[in-house]
């Protein structure tokens, strides 16, 4: 049950890039992924910027090798999984017990809006292969496939702290002796459906977004996936590559305060991050930098700051948002965020909070405004925060 977890591989596409190397290229020359939408017709087009992967379906799918007519959500989750699993290199990986715990929110829902502008024309019309896979667990079972794991697999969909709810999952399959590698983390798609939910929320920016700057209007959507491959302290003994680092912590914790907005104290961002301190054994000032969830809603990065402020307090290490740079990527984010997190410690990087200002005023400290490479991190805090006060902390630690 105290047995080291290890993270093996990592693999990553957002709107940044299509791979891990072209996301440290991007993070290095402060390239975002917004822009205005282009791959689905709507009326917020134009209005409200997104961060779509810079792929269509066709190429995707060819990228993928599955077919153009299955979800964007699958290609997305295949490309980034599969990158892991081969960055991992693990031998003999068919003698192992594997899993795969994936996380999305959007399902195949891309596809379903496709039948139902013909079915709702003439309910003669529209292909049913087009709905069959709406859920969210059809879209695990179609990447399990494709990369041969059999063993164990299972979705997990809890809003924005869904991916990173799946790798302290598999860690935990892990500890327990369950299973000896699990890849794990999220994808998820944009879709009319998603846009149009969050902009009844009302926290849209209509401009790109600006994480904990005292002037931000809103998020910006994204798609993308991210993928960690975790493997035991057996297994990593066998691997002939460097290991990039462990697991040391995480926690999942509710305040059940509302269905959607954070808690204006931060209670469950609190618990959180003290839970994931006290399960990896540390002490705050043991942490190096934190990749915040900051999404730059006013309510979501105050409530965040609250929590950090009260956690913290006085000795803060640095922070960004790498939403800055992706856009909101939902059930995908808390998996991409992981990979940043892993790439932080594995090559001391600390990324920066794009667009960054002014000051919140309720808060004593402010996020980091600049790429900075071989800093000494040792322990990296991600925060993945999900509607219904679903809170999630992650720990990466140095080997």
């Amino acid at each position: 049950m105290s047995s080291p977890v290890y993270v093996a591989g990592v693999g990553v596409i957002t709107a940044i890039g299509n791979n891990v190397a072209e996301h440290l290229a991007a993070f290095q020359n402060y390239e975002a992924g917004m822009g205005d939408i282009t791959l689905f017709n709507t009326r917020h087009k134009g209005i409200l910027p997104v961060a779509e992967v810079k792929l269509d379906n066709e190429t995707l799918a060819a990228m993928a090798g599955i077919s153009p007519k299955l979800s964007r959500t699958k290609m997305l989750g295949l490309i980034a999984a599969r990158e892991a699993l081969n960055d991992a290199a693990i031998p003999d990986l068919s003698q192992l017990r594997t899993g795969f715990v994936s996380a999305n929110t959007v399902g195949g829902m891309d596809k379903s809006e496709d039948f139902f502008v013909d079915f709702l024309a003439d309910n003669n019309k529209g292909k049913l292969r087009n709905v069959f896979d709406h859920e969210c667990g059809s879209i695990t079972e179609i990447v399990a496939d494709e990369l041969g794991i059999t063993d164990y697999l299972t979705t997990i969909s809890t809003a924005c702290s869904s991916s990173a709810n799946a790798i302290f999952y598999g860690a935990r399959l892990i500890r327990n002796d369950i299973l000896d590698v699990v890849i794990a983390g999220g994808c998820d798609a944009l879709a009319k459906f998603t846009l149009n939910g969050f902009n009844t929320l009302m926290i849209l920016d209509k401009e790109y977004c600006r994480p904990f700057d005292d002037t931000r209007e809103g998020l910006n959507l994204g798609e993308g996936a991210g993928y960690v491959v975790m493997v035991s302290d057996k297994v990593a003994k066998t691997l002939n590559k460097p290991l990039y680092c462990t697991l040391s912590g995480y926690n999942n914790s509710n305040d059940a305060y509302h269905q959607t907005a954070s808690s204006p104290d931060g209670t469950g961002s609190y618990m959180a991050m003290q839970g994931a301190l006290n399960k990896a054994g540390l002490q705050t000032t043991d942490i190096s930098y934190i990749n915040l969830h900051g999404t730059g809603t006013p309510n979501n990065d105050s409530a965040e700051g609250t929590a950090i402020k009260r956690l913290f307090e006085p000795n803060y290490p640095p922070m960004s948002s790498t939403k800055s740079f992706t856009g909101h990527t939902l059930g995908a984010s808390g998996g991409v965020e992981a990979v940043f997190s892993v790439l932080s410690v594995k090559h001391g990087l600390i990324y920066p909070n794009l667009r960054f200002k002014t000051q919140m005023q309720e808060l004593p400290f402010k996020p980091e405004t600049e790429y900075l490479k071989y800093q000494p991190l040792k322990n990296v805090l991600s925060n993945s925060f999900g509607f219904g006060g679903n809170c999630t902390s992650l720990i990466f630690s140095a080997v």
